[in-house]
């Protein structure tokens, strides 16, 4: 059976919400973890951006129209 890691979501945009309106948040949910792997549709349930912290960096991890990913800083 995979472990649970709790993250924390700084920040969420709802898939129908424009970079305007988004509403900021800090809640932790938490996300399946099988065999050092997480599911995408476990990490954008409620999103389609989220923000990643690694080290004193932060970088925003986003779902596409077309369903890609993209990491930037």
């Amino acid at each position: 059976m995979g472990r649970r890691r709790r993250m924390n979501a700084d920040s969420r945009r709802g898939p129908a919400d424009s970079g305007a309106d988004a509403k900021v948040t800090n809640e932790e949910r938490s996300i399946p973890l099988a065999d050092n792997r997480l599911n995408s549709r476990d990490l954008f349930a409620a999103s389609r951006e989220i923000t990643i912290s690694h080290g004193d960096e932060i970088y925003r991890l986003r779902l596409t129209a077309q369903n890609k990913l993209i990491l930037t800083k």
